[in-house]
């Protein structure tokens, strides 16, 4: 496959220590994983995946995820290009804040949120006062996955935005482009791929996160449980089949989800190659 017209050092030993380290550390845990569950026959594991408990909890762990992924594509992009392309005091602070849920510990996040956002919190209050339950409901597990997942949009984004060439703006502007002309036909085109990059790692976080979600949440049966905490609660009754069953029915559901978002990523991409192109 690989011959004399290979012009980088080592493909070969670089290839193959990466389908090793991918092997060890992604693919046979997921094999051994998947092998695991099937012990438990298909009976018992259609029981499992499909227990009523189960799929509600499925249903809210994707619709916050996609939620908390669209508010934070969104944002993030307003965030990227404020940290972009404006001058203003405590603009290093800020930048540097972006990543704070990247090195705070999730269970510290979930606690802190859970403190400012219950009703008697700073800003609960504000909430609770105008009707809106914010703690202990899926609009408050909605702002922790939100939380978790703004860097990944704002930090997709921000390096495209930086390496954008002024004078193509410039030059539309001359020509009498109006902003937001400049912005549609130009600068966003740039950004359509980091920001589905952004959003779908988002909400790839947003679908796993337990440490930040589980205290806000307030766990109650058939209403605010995440199916992490279904995973946790099997596990805690030593039915370890079970958790992988519906660690599995995750596992799937997300590969497939997100093989969609990237496949219409592509496509997006495509047509606005030929829009640009034409």
């Amino acid at each position: 496959m690989f011959g004399k017209s290979d012009v980088i050092p080592g493909r070969r030993l670089t290839l193959g220590i990466t389908l090793t380290y991918v092997s060890l550390f992604l693919f046979i845990p997921l094999a051994a994983f998947m092998l695991y569950a099937s012990g438990m026959g298909f009976e018992k594991f259609f029981a499992a995946v499909t227990d009523w408990r189960n799929v509600h909890a499925y249903g809210v762990s994707f619709f916050c995820a996609l939620t908390a992924g669209i508010i934070n594509a969104l944002f993030g992009l307003i965030i990227a290009w404020v940290l972009v392309r404006y001058d203003f005091r405590g603009k290093k602070i800020m930048d540097a804040l972006i990543d704070l849920p990247f090195a705070l510990p999730t269970a510290v996040a979930g606690i802190a949120l859970t403190t400012l956002y219950a009703q008697n919190g700073l800003l609960g209050k504000i909430f609770y006062g105008i009707g809106i339950e914010t703690a202990f409901s899926p609009i408050g597990i909605t702002i922790a996955l939100i939380f978790v997942g703004i860097p990944f949009v704002a930090r997709s984004v921000q390096p495209v935005l930086k390496e954008l060439d002024p004078q193509l703006e410039e030059a539309a502007n001359l020509f009498g482009a109006s902003n937001w002309t400049i912005f549609s036909k130009i600068v966003f085109p740039e950004l359509v791929e980091p920001l589905l990059t952004g959003f779908a790692l988002a909400f790839a976080r947003g679908i796993g996160e337990y440490g930040s979600v589980v205290f806000i949440a307030g766990n109650m049966p058939y209403e605010t449980e995440i199916a992490p905490l279904m995973i946790m609660t099997k596990l805690e009754q030593f039915d370890y089949q079970s958790a992988a069953a519906i660690a599995i029915v995750m596992m799937c559901l997300s590969l497939a989800i997100l093989l969609g978002i990237h496949g219409w990523q592509a496509r997006q991409l495509k047509r606005i190659g030929g829009v640009v192109g034409a």
